[in-house]
């Protein structure tokens, strides 16, 4: 059985849990909790040298880091990545758009908000910044999702697993959400998809 290494409140560990459950895929669960150092023991750096999560282990032993070339590994053959090398570049590009320009900002303001052990990084400027940036970054997607239903095109791929946790939490982190009427609509999609599973951490 796959073996998934994660934080259960973390949006970049919920997406291979995400694309998991739409595929109807086993899979164990072992939490690993990146803010009290887990992921700096000896034991876990030998398994992923970045001492991050998530972390995918294969059931011949294999291991696999980083969420977005864990979702490209599970998606292969399936419907949530295209066989088309166009379509599957237009995946990759909102991927890479997801870890440049949507990540650092919206998950960063997010983390600097919501845990404690991160107070002293959110400084005015800080979240000042992560604001305008995290805004421009649901512009582009906005702007994208207005023509399209979903952000490769017509039907879901990896490229919405991967954008849509930290998207989903961003009213949370202070995003005015009520600005993207489209990117609402496309949550509202993703969240009809057989399978899909909550994530259970969000405010209500």
């Amino acid at each position: 059985m796959l073996t998934l290494y994660g934080m259960s409140d973390s949006g970049n560990c919920y997406k291979p849990r995400l694309l998991l459950a739409l595929l109807n895929r086993a899979f164990r669960h072992v939490e690993i909790n990146a803010l009290d150092g887990s992921t700096r023991q000896p034991d876990f750096l030998a398994r992923n040298p970045n001492g991050q999560v998530p972390l995918l282990e294969l059931e011949d032993g294999r291991l696999l880091w980083e969420s977005n070339a864990i979702l490209l590994y599970l998606a292969e053959g399936t419907a949530f990545l295209p066989d088309d090398p166009y379509l599957r570049a237009v995946v990759c590009q909102w991927l890479f758009f997801e870890q440049y320009s949507h990540e650092p900002y919206i998950a960063v303001r997010r983390a600097l908000i919501r845990y404690p052990e991160r107070a002293a990084e959110a400084t005015p400027a800080r979240l000042s910044s992560t604001l305008d940036k995290g805004h421009h970054a649901l512009a582009v997607m906005e702007r994208r999702l207005a023509a399209n239903r979903f952000m490769a095109g017509e039907s879901c791929t990896v490229a919405d697993i991967a954008l849509y946790p930290y998207t989903r939490d961003a009213r949370y982190a202070g995003f005015e959400m009520d600005r993207f009427p489209a990117i609402s609509t496309w949550l509202d999609r993703i969240e009809a998809q057989p399978g899909h599973v909550p994530m259970t951490w969000l405010p209500r």
